[in-house]
């Protein structure tokens, strides 16, 4: 079962919205949600695989050990996944709560059709008797009621909450406080502060995958609105930012560049040496999360990491 909240139409018209304001901006930026057509959900699949990725295998590190007592705490029905994607992670979930005998639903919740339909029937296929409702659509834009059986565990794992600027979290935190009865639950994944060069290999590794991921973008604006982008003379950066303690993904152009997006009507013209922004991945220090959840009424019950500290989990009841 399928619920269609972002249509092609809708997802057309919200491409081209946020395209010609990205562009058009200074310094230009593109939403890091374009990143993700199949393609480039097959590439950041492949990002996760690299020995220079920690976070995926250090969260799965976590979820590993604590999954049990995430379940015997929440007791929840229903486990809804925000950014799904191929779900891999979120079986350890899975197992620790269905060994309880109380989840009934798993709900998956992404942007990317593709990937949606082939995680909810894997999903569906390995744990029987478990009721799997796929949901696609953008949860940073409008999340839309949640479906519920039982109490609710909602999963924002990755480090995706990363990908938020700071007044873009306190809107989706205080957005997911508004659709969750108190007494349920939120579980964040997040990525922790470190040093800048462990950092820096994670988001531009030596076999030039990340900048693959970085550069599809281009290909899907031009694919979507007629681009005449040349992706090759566009390099992969990514730069540490000490005082939003950030990773900045950006494009630079090798040389000056006119680009024609033929949808929009738009001609940009960029400088050598130029630079168009293409995702923010914050780390965080854990009271950093403390702070934001309590202030969109969440209570932080418990939190975990693994041994060499760099990821941790968050378990938040809503107040």
């Amino acid at each position: 079962m399928f619920d269609i909240r972002l249509d092609e139409h809708a997802a057309a018209e919200a491409l081209r919205a946020d395209v010609r304001v990205g562009l058009t901006d200074v310094p230009r930026w593109i939403s890091p949600t374009w990143l993700y057509d199949s393609r480039g959900s097959e590439l950041f699949d492949e990002i996760t695989r690299l020995p220079e990725y920690y976070p995926t295998r250090a969260e799965r590190a976590v979820l590993a050990r604590v999954a049990p007592e995430i379940a015997a705490a929440t007791r929840a029905g229903t486990l809804v996944e925000l950014g799904s994607g191929s779900a891999e992670k979120t079986r350890l979930l899975l197992d620790a709560m269905t060994a309880l005998g109380d989840l009934r639903r798993y709900v998956p919740i992404d942007i990317s059709m593709s990937a949606l339909r082939l995680s909810s029937a894997e999903i569906a296929a390995d744990y029987p008797g478990l009721d799997v409702h796929g949901v696609l659509g953008d949860f940073t834009r409008e999340l839309g009621p949640l479906p519920a059986e039982g109490t609710r565990l909602v999963a924002f794992l990755g480090g995706t909450v990363g990908n938020l600027a700071p007044d873009q979290r306190r809107h989706f935190y205080r957005t997911m406080r508004s659709h969750l009865r108190t007494g349920e639950w939120l579980l964040v994944g997040a990525d922790l502060v470190k040093d800048p060069a462990t950092l820096l290999l994670a988001y531009d590794d030596p076999a030039g995958v990340t900048a693959e991921f970085d550069r599809n973008v281009l290909r899907v604006l031009n694919r979507e609105l007629d681009g005449d982008f040349d992706v090759d003379a566009f390099q992969h950066v990514a730069r540490w930012d000490p005082r939003q303690e950030w990773i900045e993904m950006r494009l630079r152009a090798r040389r000056p560049l006119r680009v024609r997006l033929d949808a929009l009507d738009l001609t940009l013209e960029l400088a050598g040496g130029e630079e168009i922004r293409t995702e923010i991945s914050a780390k965080f220090r854990p009271e950093r999360v403390r702070a934001e959840l309590a202030d969109a009424g969440f209570a932080v019950n418990a939190e975990w990491t693994e041994p060499e500290h760099r990821f941790a989990l968050f378990l938040a009841s809503a107040t």
